[in-house]
């Protein structure tokens, strides 16, 4: 737990910006599978692409199993929401 304490990411407010515009778009349209994929897209990009130098630096405390993991099921989801998207049209 005390990794979750100490640990500051950095996300840039351009970001935040895009993605509230985006979800709130997406939510205003009635797609709100499509927020959700949203959100979930810009949570995985800010954990692992943006701030992995500050995981990396932590050395023995992150577990590459684990990332690899949890990368690779984010990616399932990922292509299971899209395949979900085009097979049934709302």
């Amino acid at each position: 737990m005390e990794f979750l304490y100490t640990t500051e990411l950095t996300i840039p407010l351009y970001q935040i910006a895009l993605l509230l515009s985006l979800t709130t778009l997406a939510l205003l349209f009635g797609r709100i599978k499509m927020a959700l994929l949203i959100d979930y897209l810009f949570t995985v990009y800010w954990g692992y692409v943006l701030n992995s130098s500050t995981l990396m630096n932590l050395g023995s405390e992150m577990e590459d199993w684990f990332t690899i993991f949890y990368l690779g099921f984010g990616f399932i989801i990922i292509l299971l929401a899209l395949v979900g998207f085009l097979t049934h049209p709302e």
